[in-house]
């Protein structure tokens, strides 16, 4: 379990359908190629920038294993 929501049958379906238009399909591509451009120093400053928007409670593990 990964902690991804599941998506719905509709969502399924307007993702596929999102990929047979050429259109969408397009820009879809062109918005990933753009959001690979940046760099290690953007990406920090993203993460910074948007940390309160995020809960983040840490789980708590109990291990016996100590090894590396």
């Amino acid at each position: 379990m990964n902690g991804s929501p599941k998506i719905s049958q509709i969502e399924i379906q307007e993702m596929i359908q999102d990929a047979n238009d050429p259109k969408r399909r397009l820009a879809f591509r062109l918005s990933r190629a753009l959001s690979q451009k940046g760099t290690l120093d953007e990406y920090i400053d993203f993460l910074s920038e948007n940390m309160q928007l995020i809960d983040f409670i840490p789980t708590k593990r109990i291990t016996s294993n100590f090894k590396l």
